[in-house]
């Protein structure tokens, strides 16, 4: 009998058998864990509009780099060197040759 008397003197027993704690530390972990808004959730939410920023700014970045392309297409030459590089157009009486690199290692 004398162990329960040590017990209820105890500071932490007072304490946790409080009626606001008993409230308050289940609604916590609730709250933490459990519910449709818990932090866990919200981690996860900052985790993927991190990641569509990145996105926003990758695009934006090759939106202006394709708006760079566009304005030295207005220039003719740059233009036929585009259209000799990317889709291997040719004048009249001209040949291509294509060379082609082996990348694979022996």
């Amino acid at each position: 009998m004398s162990f329960f008397k040590n017990i209820k003197g105890n500071k932490f027993y007072k304490f946790f058998t409080n009626i606001f704690v008993m409230i308050l530390v289940p609604f916590i972990i609730w709250m933490l864990f459990f519910d449709e808004n818990s932090y866990l959730i919200h981690k996860k939410f900052d985790r993927e509009i991190e990641d569509l920023e990145n996105s926003i700014n990758f695009y934006k970045n090759k939106i202006e780099e394709d708006k760079n392309i566009i304005k030295k297409l207005q220039d003719s030459l740059e233009l036929e060197r585009f259209a000799r590089e990317q889709y291997l157009m040719k004048k009249e009486n001209e040949e291509i040759y294509i060379i082609e690199f082996d990348t694979i290692k022996k």
